[in-house]
């Protein structure tokens, strides 16, 4: 920022210091910051659709399933020369760097989220990548309300409350529900149900919608009008599509990480572009359905075009006036969708899991209400009602949010009269689901590292503590084979602190001796040489873990042990001590943080 620009800004704040109250200057930023995440999600849609409407010239038509295999290559290759030459950073799941943002970086998001993101997901989704465009529309948008609020030099709960505000923005611009995208930022980020934070997303969420309207014009995701309400009769087999999207969202989840370990043995880039590459472009060939994001497919089963949905197909022979043969190319989609969606994100692709998520719970959906009319036992269910009840499913087991399921199908459609059936799927879906994989894709690796935000402050604010600012290193440290002499005159005479880890030659940390330890001999001169390290220490009440405890954990094992001070091992080697003093000092710091 140049010197001209600083003082401007500079002399701003202080005219908004003197003439505009804070919470009125927050309800500004979140229409500002609802506004700039509903232009970067409109960029991001128009440059995907424009790379796509390139693609899709009459140059290509006799080509289509060998282009279906190449293009995503090209992609993929683009996106990887674009990380290697330009970027050279990594680029996280849109949604999972926020959370992460969120938990570790008191939301100080990286100003160039904002364009990575921007750039590289429509080259993947443009290019026929399986991934949708709402994770990284959430990156660009938590990325603009982090840097809005580091420009404004707001605190970090408001800096937090933006980020939240701009993933609503982007969810309400992408589908153009602002309910949904309200209930998306409480449930996915944790945010507070407050009067303080709920104007400020309501403010968010419209200013977004608005600015999508203006760009996009009325033009909505789906398009379906709900014929059929509730019917009473039908529960049991609202029930029954519960469990059959519940055990998907398990299978979904398996696949997702499981594909994903599969890649991460492969340590060059390039290595990954390859063999993901090839598996996406051949998938791809063979089920065309599964390029791009895939909106065509929930818009063509809504309307009850199965065949436009199911697409070119290099089968020729396959006869798809037969039902059953449409039924299983709908479950390949189903099954293959989280497959395609997840070696892309091997292969080094950009992209989100939210849309892929609809696509196969349209698909899933759709089939489950085929097989039960045409089964035989004389049921009768429409299809377009049950292929949103399976996105809602899917989206309720897989992204664990129910809420957000419910309110985003209901919104996008119109489909009130459809809450209740809505209610009862996700509510299985989401109870099945969590049996199984207690967090979603989002969450799962920052619940395993304990980095996950809750609705729990006092948990949230042990998250946002970093451990190497309670870690205390100055301690003299012991051998062994030392004497009580020695012991005296280089570590206690020297030292400040009471208490001096004893370690090996290889840093291993050994046990501890303390003060009191020593008292009754200090001044016994015969022992001075008779006594060694090894005579006098023993085990300390605990040992913390760096690369395993989480703040929780080391919370806990104060409270286990009584201690007041604990070593602390890294990679097996002794680190350093924290002190509970030390560490209850930083909490009531970092506590202060999310309230004020």
């Amino acid at each position: 920022m140049s010197f001209e620009a600083k003082s401007l800004l500079r002399k701003f704040l202080i005219w908004k210091y003197k003439h505009i109250s804070e919470r009125q200057f927050i309800y500004i930023l979140s229409v500002l910051v609802g506004m700039l995440a509903g232009v970067g999600t409109v960029v991001l849609k128009n440059l995907t659709h424009f790379i796509r409407s390139l693609l899709e010239l009459n140059l290509f038509k006799n080509y289509q399933n060998t282009l279906y295999f190449i293009f995503p290559i090209i992609g993929l290759v683009l996106v990887f020369i674009i990380k290697q030459t330009w970027l050279k950073k990594h680029i996280g799941h849109g949604i999972s760097t926020t959370l992460y943002g969120l938990s570790k970086l008191n939301g100080i998001l990286p100003r160039y989220n904002i364009y990575a993101a921007l750039i590289t997901a429509p080259l993947t989704a443009g290019f026929g990548g399986s991934v949708g465009l709402q994770g990284p529309a959430v990156s660009v948008g938590s990325a603009l309300g982090s840097n809005t609020a580091q420009l404004f030099h707001m605190n970090t709960k408001t800096r937090l409350l933006l980020i939240g505000c701009a993933s609503a923005g982007a969810m309400a611009s992408m589908f153009k529900a602002p309910i949904a995208a309200i209930v998306f930022a409480v449930e996915i980020f944790s945010l507070d149900i407050a009067f303080t934070s709920l104007v400020p997303l309501l403010l968010a969420s419209v200013s977004a919608v608005i600015t999508s309207y203006m760009f996009l014009g009325t033009d909505v995701l789906l398009h379906v009008i709900i014929k059929d309400s509730f019917n009473f009769n039908d529960i049991p087999i609202y029930i029954l599509l519960g469990v059959v999207t519940a055990f998907t969202s398990v299978y979904f989840s398996k696949v997702f990480f499981g594909i994903t370990n599969f890649f991460k043995q492969f340590e060059s880039r390039a290595k990954r572009l390859l063999i993901g590459g090839l598996a996406i472009g051949t998938m791809l060939y063979f089920i065309p359905p599964l390029y791009g994001e895939g909106y065509g497919i929930m818009n063509n089963l809504l309307k009850g075009d199965h065949l436009s949905a199911i697409n070119t197909t290099p089968f020729k022979n396959l006869d798809l006036s037969n039902i059953w043969i449409v039924i299983a190319m709908l479950l390949g989609i189903t099954v293959f969708k989280a497959i395609a969606m997840t070696t892309t994100f091997g292969a080094g692709g950009v992209g989100g899991i939210f849309i892929p998520t609809l696509i196969m719970g349209s698909a899933l959906g759709n089939a489950f209400a085929k097989i039960v009319n045409n089964i035989g036992l004389g049921f009768s269910v429409n299809e377009a009602n049950f292929t949103l009840l399976g996105m809602t499913g899917l989206m309720a087991g897989v992204l664990h949010a129910p809420l957000t399921a419910i309110f985003l199908i209901a919104e996008i459609t119109s489909g009130h009269e459809l809450f209740v059936p809505l209610m009862i799927v996700a509510a299985i879906s989401f109870a099945i689901t969590k049996y199984y994989v207690s967090h979603s894709i989002y969450t799962m690796k920052l619940a395993e590292r304990g980095e996950l935000m809750t609705h729990d402050k006092d948990q949230n604010t042990l998250i946002a503590l970093d451990i190497d600012k309670v870690i205390e290193t100055n301690f003299v440290k012991l051998k062994p084979d030392m004497s009580l002499g020695y012991i005296l005159n280089e570590a206690v005479a020297k030292s400040s602190r009471n208490h001096f880890p004893v370690v090996n030659d290889d840093n291993e940390f050994l046990g501890v001796i303390r003060l009191d330890d020593i008292r009754h001999m200090m001044f016994n001169a015969d022992l001075y040489d008779k006594v060694s390290v090894t005579d006098i220490m023993h085990a300390d009440a605990g040992i913390i873990n760096y690369d395993d405890d989480t703040m929780n954990d080391i919370m806990e094992k104060f409270k286990s042990t009584g201690a007041w001070n604990l070593p602390v091992v890294k990679s097996g080697k002794y680190y350093g001590y924290i002190s509970k003093s030390k560490l209850l000092t930083a909490y009531r710091r970092q506590l202060l943080k999310f309230t004020k």
